[in-house]
């Protein structure tokens, strides 16, 4: 690995970090974490290279927000979750953040499972599943409020967590 990749690295695993123990701590990420780890990333990949980094951070900004902005969209993923995938993007690039985001969804699910075992809400999880799959079927895909990120008496499940979690694969198998 050259400098910059080290650096873009250790500052995503950072980024992740933070996030993690700001979601797990109060189920938020603050967009001064975000949005300023997407900015340092813009900055610190013009300078080191040029028109083509500032490219590849754009590249990678924009397609760790569209990995996850559709389950944001149905009201299954907070917009912080989009935008630290966004951010990890900023500093990793496009075929980076893909396996980041590929790796947090499979951790997603297990971490999910756990957390509906651990609340005794996987009955009910399995249930919301079948019932969505059916809406969507019947309806089309879109938000369904009562399968949702608005009922405030299901289990939550920190997903900054996961994201760290793909994170770490990703830089594990590289």
């Amino acid at each position: 690995m050259t400098q910059a990749p080290i650096v873009s690295v250790g500052i995503a695993i950072v980024v992740a970090t933070l996030a993690s123990v700001f979601d797990l701590r109060t189920r938020r990420i603050p967009n001064a974490l975000t949005f300023g780890a997407a900015v340092a990333a813009a900055l610190f990949h013009a300078i080191t290279g040029g028109p083509a980094g500032l490219m590849t951070t754009a590249a990678g900004w924009g397609l760790g927000v569209a990995l996850f902005f559709p389950f944001f969209a149905l009201r299954g993923l907070g917009g912080g979750d989009v935008k630290l995938l966004g951010a990890l993007g900023a500093w990793l690039g496009p075929a980076a953040v893909l396996s980041v985001g590929l790796y947090s969804m499979l951790a997603g699910g297990v971490f999910g499972i756990v957390v509906a075992v651990r609340a005794r809400y996987l009955r009910q999880a399995l249930r919301n599943l079948k019932f969505l799959g059916t809406f969507w079927l019947s309806f089309g895909v879109q938000p369904v409020e009562s399968v949702s990120l608005d009922q405030k008496d299901t289990p939550r499940l920190a997903y900054a967590v996961p994201v760290l979690a793909g994170l770490l694969v990703t830089v594990w198998l590289r």
